[in-house]
């Protein structure tokens, strides 16, 4: 799996439409607030032309792309988090994911209702983040309550505890989502990464647009890439109706349609673009005949871990790693001409994988 993301956002602002384009999952997408009722998950590949050209080079019997999940939720609405709406019981199935997507209206239509009356990109994320916040504020508060009663045994840990959970109550109610309070000591991160907040997942803004909008943006994406920049969020511009006709279409007349709409690329490989550095990953490859894999790492990942994302035994049990660049194995068109120019370096366990390792492991069981 490359990474989860949970979908978020007000409703009637075209997540499901989006969902439904970028995991061709044929879900409801109506013109009515709440269609999503129940949580959808769609698991798509991640595209790669890397893979496909090493996959081509080996002429490989299997190819196999890393991951990428999507959850989609109800859409939420001013007073969520007190029941408002559909309330928050849905949030709990984005707890889990690595980082939230967070889709907001920019296209004017009429025929399409907004829950609040008018397009406001600015109103709209105010308002999701605050629900947010809020239902972080109720998580963080059950488990203040349970630590300050273990906190009565004198026990310094819990009293540390106890300490940092105050803290972070006082950021959240001022109205700060919790990625933007410094953390100063393992013990909290892992406190944050156990609460499992919705405010300390990073967080990508996809702006909706319309058709006629795609190439050039409108006032609401220019204000909705202001606000998130002066958080140091990024925001990726994606209109929804083109994505769904894209995925109807085969591949040749993806790339017909794309052409006729000046486009260099689906907005999926976009959001997956953006997805990856947020989150800081990358991706190795596994190549052979038999089968040509892609995997998905943590930029930084040193060799005995990659191994290990392919079975714990590799780690376990891990001897070298054997490893051609991407640019040397298309250069060579092949292992055999890379080794036979001395392209093939073997790397040991402090060895960082870059992005794009060809990859062979020795290990012993």
């Amino acid at each position: 799996m490359g990474f989860r993301c949970g979908i978020v956002g007000l409703p009637n602002v075209g997540k499901s439409t989006i969902f439904n384009a970028l995991t061709a999952a044929g879900i409801a997408a109506e013109n009515y607030p709440f269609c999503t009722i129940e949580p959808n998950v769609g698991i798509v590949p991640v595209p790669d032309e890397r893979l496909d050209i090493l996959a081509d080079i080996v002429k490989t019997r299997k190819k196999v792309h890393t991951q990428m999940e999507f959850v989609d939720i109800a859409g939420l609405v001013k007073g969520a988090s007190r029941g408002e709406g559909l309330g928050n019981q849905f949030l709990g199935h984005i707890r889990q994911v690595d980082a939230i997507v967070h889709v907001i209206r920019c296209f004017e239509d009429d025929n399409v209702v907004h829950v609040d009356g008018s397009i406001d990109p600015d109103r709209d994320r105010e308002i999701i983040t605050m629900e947010l916040i809020m239902a972080d504020l109720e998580t963080v508060e059950k488990r203040l309550r349970k630590s300050q009663s273990q906190a009565k045994s004198g026990d310094r840990f819990f009293k540390e505890q106890v300490a940092f959970l105050e803290k972070l109550m006082a950021h959240l109610d001022s109205g700060q989502p919790a990625r933007r309070l410094p953390l100063r000591s393992d013990t909290e991160e892992e406190l944050v990464r156990d609460l499992c907040l919705l405010t300390a997942k990073p967080i990508l803004y996809v702006a909706n647009v319309s058709e006629e909008d795609i190439r050039t943006g409108n006032d609401h994406v220019r204000r909705l890439k202001a606000a998130a920049l002066a958080d140091g969020d990024s925001v990726v511009m994606i209109a929804g109706s083109i994505e769904q006709e894209l995925s109807q279409l085969d591949r040749e007349e993806q790339r017909e349609f794309l052409q006729e709409m000046e486009m260099e690329e689906p907005g999926l490989n976009r959001l997956i673009k953006a997805g990856y550095a947020l989150l800081g990953l990358q991706t190795f490859f596994t190549v052979g005949e038999k089968e040509t894999k892609a995997w998905t790492i943590p930029i930084g990942t040193k060799a005995p871990a990659a191994a290990g994302k392919i079975h714990s035994d590799f780690e376990h049990g891990f001897i070298r790693a054997e490893v051609i660049a991407y640019a040397d194995y298309v250069a060579c068109q092949g292992e055999a001409r890379a080794k036979e120019k001395g392209l093939m370096r073997v790397e040991g366990k402090e060895y960082v994988v870059a992005d794009g390792d060809c990859m062979y492991f020795r290990f012993n069981v």
